[in-house]
């Protein structure tokens, strides 16, 4: 449960924070963010998927987030804010806890910064932060402790990396972006060329990584500098935790990946996909615009624009439900077969 702790707001200024309308108390003073099945007194919560319906009616939660149609069949003991979208509502309200959690700001003395880079207005450097030659981080950034910025590395507004990330040589990050702990952006891509002796010769990798604006990257994910060029990953884009991304890969704008997907060097991914968790995608693939890609699916050809695709190989959804309806009775099938052969 979250505590606001600072802001005590009553009903009327949350609905107001929402663009909502209070149905019941205007007064109640909100202190918490709940669960609506773990509400208590003094807490908002909200309803936005009708398998918690049930929970409105016996939740101790003072207020509760609903949409504007939401009609009970029973009476409430809660006040309702009734607004367009509650889960969207709700978000906002995250958003504003976490905008009045976030107060740090100043230079740790134990961090070691190279006078040749600069710091922009209202940044946060946490303890032992180091940052290397001629880099340069935007206004309003918040670098927490043990992390590592490489030399040459550009950094934009607003931007919040979390402890132990490594963001080395070169890399360039736009506004408003995030990084959870322990990232690692700009290591080498792994890329080695064979040898008559059987051995490997390691190809140097020259390349950097860019990263444009609004997008965030789980923990203990790994992005790959370019052989030449750039691993580029566009506006908005949304990336779990313990994600590969490798040497010269493009990700297209607000597209979202799972934990664990892994994408080979080389490979386009387009605009507005999805892709669910174990993901893999091989080398030098395209993945079209608009598409969604089920969990543990393994692409290893071009994907068309707005296609839905599972399975390893993946295959078009309806394509695979058809064909693992034959796969699950293959057994039923089999025993027929050699019931028919014995019988001949």
């Amino acid at each position: 449960m979250f505590n606001f702790a600072l802001m005590n707001l009553t009903t009327k200024q949350i609905a107001e924070e929402i663009n909502g309308t209070v149905e019941g108390d205007t007064e109640i003073q909100i202190s918490q963010l709940s669960k609506i099945e773990e509400g208590e007194n003094g807490s908002i919560s909200f309803l936005a998927n009708p398998k918690y319906t049930e929970y409105i009616y016996s939740t101790k939660a003072s207020a509760v987030v609903v949409s504007n149609d939401f009609n009970p069949s029973e009476k409430l003991s809660t006040t309702l804010i009734r607004v367009k979208d509650p889960y969207q509502s709700f978000t906002d309200l995250l958003e504003l806890y976490n905008s009045n959690e976030k107060s740090s700001k100043g230079i740790s003395k134990t961090s070691v910064i190279d006078k040749t880079s600069s710091l922009g207005d209202n940044a946060f450097i946490g303890e032992y932060v180091i940052i290397k030659k001629n880099s340069i981080i935007g206004k309003d950034c918040e670098i927490s402790s043990h992390s590592f910025i490489g030399s040459n590395v550009r950094i934009g507004d607003n931007v919040v990396i979390y402890p132990g990330v490594k963001i080395l040589n070169d890399t360039i990050i736009g506004d408003n972006c995030i990084i959870h702990s322990c990232s690692v952006i700009g290591s080498d891509g792994f890329g080695f060329a064979p040898l008559k002796d059987g051995t490997y010769k390691k190809i140097p990798q020259t390349g950097n990584v860019i990263i444009k604006d609004n997008v965030e990257i789980g923990s203990n994910s790994s992005i790959d500098r370019a052989t030449i060029g750039s691993t580029i990953i566009n506006n908005g884009v949304k990336l779990d935790n313990q994600i590969q991304i490798a040497h010269n890969v493009e990700i297209g704008e607000n597209t979202v990946i799972a934990a664990q997907c892994g994408i080979a060097g080389s490979s386009k991914i387009g605009k507005n996909c999805m892709f669910g968790g174990q993901v893999g995608v091989i080398g030098h693939v395209k993945v079209g615009n608009n598409v969604k890609i089920a969990a543990q699916s393994a692409v290893s050809s071009d994907i068309k624009d707005n296609e839905i695709i599972k399975g390893s190989p993946a295959i078009p959804t309806m394509n695979f439900n058809r064909s693992y309806i034959h796969f699950k009775n293959l057994p039923e099938i089999v025993k027929k077969i050699d019931k028919k052969s014995k019988n001949k």
